[in-house]
């Protein structure tokens, strides 16, 4: 089976959507990529049981990637919703990070995440022109992480994604972030992704994992809530517990079908 789910959401049509293909057995690569393309949506995720859990990958319309937060929140919520997982039982998932749980919280699904501290760098060749922008920070973790001041502008910025290419042969994207005007949020952020074929990510569960360090430093707070300032928008509630970070969303199934 397989199902769109719209995660780091309320609502249908808002969020992330990922597609869940829950399958009995391993599936080669080929075949997921191909559904990746298919699915063309910025992740895929293929599930299927093991010993003590649920063995899972993620897959972009181009290419296979090691951590994804909002595909992972859509799997756990498939599984409660389908009755193939009790609600009470956590989900545990083992992926290319490691083993990864996902349990219910009131409405809320709580993700179990290694945390990713960037590092403050220098600001790369091109980065701010190529944005258009004055960057207060630069960092890098598994993305380059760029702190502006303004959210106006942040919400307004029109990348130059042909100029930033060869930032990814070093990282997996770009997230940029400020201090959110919101008075129920502390940040706000918008990420990309166009090496792995996602022009922009509307919630960006795995990108918090970097956000989420990096703005406790700031704030002097662990528990922070995030606003993703794509078209399609999602708030991503963050808690840091050491080298962890937890992560809270939710999810809608949109629609569902078979092969």
């Amino acid at each position: 089976m397989i199902y769109q789910v719209d995660a780091f959401a309320e609502a249908p049509f808002t969020g992330n959507p990922a597609a869940v293909c829950v399958m009995g057995q391993p599936a080669s690569e080929k075949w997921m990529q191909q559904v990746a393309q298919e699915m063309n949506l910025s992740e895929t995720a293929f599930l299927y049981p093991i010993d003590e859990g649920y063995s899972l990958r993620w897959f972009t319309p181009e290419a296979e990637v090691d951590l994804c937060g909002h595909a992972t929140l859509a799997s756990a919520h498939i599984l409660w919703e389908t009755g193939m997982l009790n609600e009470s039982v956590a989900a545990r998932f083992f992926t290319r990070s490691g083993w990864l749980t996902a349990e219910r919280n009131g409405e809320w699904i709580r993700m179990d995440f290694p945390a990713d501290v960037p590092k403050t760098t220098a600001s790369p060749v091109d980065l701010e022109s190529a944005l258009d922008v004055s960057a207060v920070q630069v960092s890098k973790g598994m993305d380059w992480l760029i702190e502006l001041e303004d959210e106006q502008v942040l919400c307004e910025l029109n990348p130059d994604l042909h100029r930033l290419a060869p930032l990814f042969d070093t990282a997996r994207g770009l997230v940029v972030t400020c201090r959110s005007n919101h008075p129920n949020r502390d940040i706000v952020s918008r990420a990309f992704y166009s090496d792995l074929g996602v022009l922009e990510d509307p919630v960006t569960g795995s990108a918090h994992c970097m956000l989420a360090p990096y703005w406790q430093n700031k704030l002097g707070k662990s528990e922070l809530t995030g606003y993703q300032a794509s078209k399609r928008g999602g708030v991503v509630r963050m808690e840091v517990q050491g080298e962890r970070v937890l992560l809270y969303g939710k999810a809608v199934t949109v629609m569902k079908g078979s092969f």
